[in-house]
């Protein structure tokens, strides 16, 4: 092991969604919490109607230099990473489809929970999207259900069970 700290550190994790208000109000579902109103950095606020990201920042990103949006920055917990939601105000209808679990890139997200059971059981009360309930994995380390936020894009919930682990995992 290195004495070096690493190069990097988390930062945050970048969701793009239709709707912001309705994004803002599933992830609350999964625990997280608006940790900003806005994304100060490229000029997107929540409140009010798009705004119109600095060039620079569109030119950093990749995209159109009068590209407008809103954003804000979630939190689970108090640590890294936190999740930015965007909306862009010109989304193209048929490049807006997420990436599936068989496709190349990041395709989901994932987050620890400690009973995915009963976790499923009260996300799904609430209206939450699964592609099945909790399902067992190899030998029984753990255990995973896939949900979708409102555009689709797939979160992992997994209960780790290090006990069944050969080496156990530290948790």
């Amino acid at each position: 092991m290195s004495d070096q700290k690493p190069r990097f550190a988390w930062g945050h994790i970048n969701v793009n969604v239709t709707n912001l208000e309705r994004s803002i109000a599933f992830y609350e579902k999964l625990g997280f919490e608006l940790f900003r109103p806005g994304i100060p950095y490229l000029g997107l606020t929540v409140e009010g109607g798009h705004n119109t990201m600095p060039q620079t920042s569109a030119r950093a990103l990749g995209l159109d230099t009068e590209i407008e949006g809103r954003a804000c920055i979630m939190q689970l917990g108090t640590g890294y990473p936190k999740l930015d939601l965007t909306e862009f105000a010109a989304t193209d209808a048929a490049r807006a489809k997420p990436l599936l679990n068989d496709d190349l890139g990041l395709v989901r997200i994932c987050l620890a929970s400690r009973d995915l059971v009963k976790d499923h059981a009260e996300l799904s009360a609430q209206g939450v999207a699964f592609l099945s309930p909790p399902q067992p994995c190899k030998d029984g380390m753990a255990d995973i259900a896939i949900c979708m936020d409102p555009d689709g894009s797939l979160i992992e919930l997994i209960q780790i069970h290090p006990e069944n682990w050969a080496s156990p995992p530290k948790i």
